[in-house]
């Protein structure tokens, strides 16, 4: 992450997770947002905190 990341309308001042490679990892995605580990708006956008 670079220095200063900005805190942005969007997200705040969480990092965006990479997206899934394959719909097994996007299942583990969705189900770590189910258990609001990670925030998601779709499979494809993820997020957390810092």
């Amino acid at each position: 992450m670079p220095a200063n990341w900005p805190s942005n309308e969007l997200i705040g001042d969480k990092v965006i997770i990479p997206p899934a490679t394959d719909q097994e990892k996007a299942n583990e995605m969705l189900e770590k947002a189910g258990k609001k580990e990670i925030e998601c708006f779709d499979w494809w956008f993820c997020y957390k905190k810092m």
